[in-house]
C-alpha cells in the first residue's frame, strides 16, 4: 500500500468520523467545529486528486467564511435546552424514511459506478486541476465574461457603499 492510499484512507476516516460527529453532537458550536474538520479532510482529498485550486477555495470559502457565519448565527440564536421544542414523531419517522431512501440511492449509484468502471483510477496524475491551466483557460477563452463579472462585482460594491452611507 502506497503513501497515496494511506493518505486517502486516513482522510476518508477523518471526513466520515467528523461528519458523524456533526450530526450527533448536542452542542451546535461543537458541530460547527467538526464541520470545519470535515471540510479540511475534503480539501485533502482534492489535493490527492491534483486539484489544488479547489482545495484552497474549499478552505477559504467554506472552512473560513461560511463557518464564521454559522458560528455567528449559532451564537446569536442563544440556544437553550429548556426551550427546545419537542419533535413530532411523524416528523422523525419522515426523516428516517427520507434518510434511508437517500442511503439506498447513494448505494445504488456506487454499485453502478463500480460496475461501469473498468479499472482502478490513478490519483495524483495529470495536470487537470492545476491553477496554471485554469488561469490560461480563464484568461484566454473566457476573458470577456470574466471582465463583465468583475465590473458587476465592482458596481455591487459601490452600490452597497452608497446604500449604507448615512445622509446628513
Amino acid at each position: 500500500m502506497g503513501l497515496t492510499q494511506i493518505l486517502f484512507w486516513v482522510l476518508s476516516v477523518m471526513a466520515l468520523g467528523s461528519a458523524l460527529m456533526v450530526i450527533t453532537r448536542k452542542n451546535p458550536v461543537h458541530s460547527v467545529l467538526y464541520l470545519v474538520v470535515t471540510f479540511f479532510a475534503i480539501s485533502g482529498h482534492y489535493i490527492l486528486m491534483n486539484a489544488q485550486f479547489l482545495a484552497i477555495v474549499n478552505i477559504i470559502v467554506y472552512a473560513g467564511a461560511i463557518m464564521v457565519l454559522f458560528l455567528f448565527v449559532v451564537m446569536l440564536m442563544n440556544l437553550n435546552m429548556d426551550v427546545e421544542p419537542q419533535k413530532n414523531r411523524m416528523l422523525q419517522l419522515a426523516g428516517v424514511i427520507s434518510g434511508g431512501s437517500l442511503f439506498l440511492v447513494i448505494l445504488a449509484a456506487l454499485v453502478q459506478a463500480k460496475n461501469s468502471a473498468g479499472g482502478n483510477m490513478e490519483m495524483g496524475t495529470g495536470d487537470y486541476g492545476l491553477i496554471k491551466n485554469l488561469g490560461m483557460t480563464l484568461f484566454n477563452n473566457y476573458v470577456v465574461p470574466f471582465e463583465i463579472s468583475s465590473v458587476l462585482f465592482l458596481s455591487a460594491m459601490i452600490g452597497a457603499v452608497v446604500i449604507s452611507k448615512k445622509e446628513h
